[in-house]
């Protein structure tokens, strides 16, 4: 794990956040509001132009709020950002959700752009790469650009919904979804009700 001080002597998690074109914006939404309720972790944020037309089409949150939840934003054409680095240290990334058209250029290394380009390098220094994809069905291609990114050890978290916490809005969805991720980056967190087993007597 590649850790950053911060002022008071602590360790900081460095994590990237990238938003691509898919349906879901608001699972990055959510994942950002999470991580900034975390001590010592330090978020770097990158959407696409599809991203960005996505979180207009699907949600009330302006450019300006989803980009305040961030700690560092920069633009999916600045291949001169830090996150384009290798030699800036991270921890960890996310593509939530990622697109088949990004987790395509990912798997046939175009770094095209900065999404594709941090992701390239999370790759090359064998980092964690998370990528949420959100697609139905997946075409052959899609589930090989999957493949090969899992034989990379890339962890593959489709918004997949579970129905056990006996869900009553999108909204604990959602959040079911954030606690996985959170749990995949080993953050410590109380998003979501957890399986506690069958004879849970909560669970009547």
């Amino acid at each position: 794990m590649w850790l950053k001080i911060n002022e008071e002597g602590y360790e900081m998690k460095r994590i990237i956040v990238a938003v691509t074109g898919a349906s879901g914006t608001i699972y990055a939404i959510e994942l950002l509001k999470a991580l900034q309720k975390i001590d010592d972790v330090e978020t770097h944020l990158v959407m696409s132009k599809w991203g960005k037309q996505n979180l207009e089409l699907e949600t009330y949150y302006s450019l300006d709020q989803m980009e305040g939840l961030a700690d560092h934003v920069y633009r999916n054409q600045d291949l001169g950002a830090a996150i384009a680095s290798g030699s800036f240290l991270t921890d960890a990334m996310v593509i939530v959700p990622a697109s088949m058209k990004s987790i395509a250029s990912i798997a046939t290394g175009l770094a095209d752009n900065l999404v594709a380009r941090a992701a390239d390098v999370i790759l090359k220094e064998q980092r964690q790469l998370i990528i949420v994809p959100r697609e139905t069905p997946f075409s052959l291609i899609h589930l090989k650009n999957m493949t090969k990114l899992a034989k990379m050890g890339v962890q593959i978290i489709p918004p997949i919904p579970a129905f056990y916490h006996r869900p009553k809005t999108v909204e604990e969805l959602v959040n079911h979804q954030t606690m996985k991720l959170l749990d995949a980056l080993h953050l410590a967190n109380r998003v979501e009700q957890r399986w506690s087993g069958i004879g849970d007597e909560r669970r009547g």
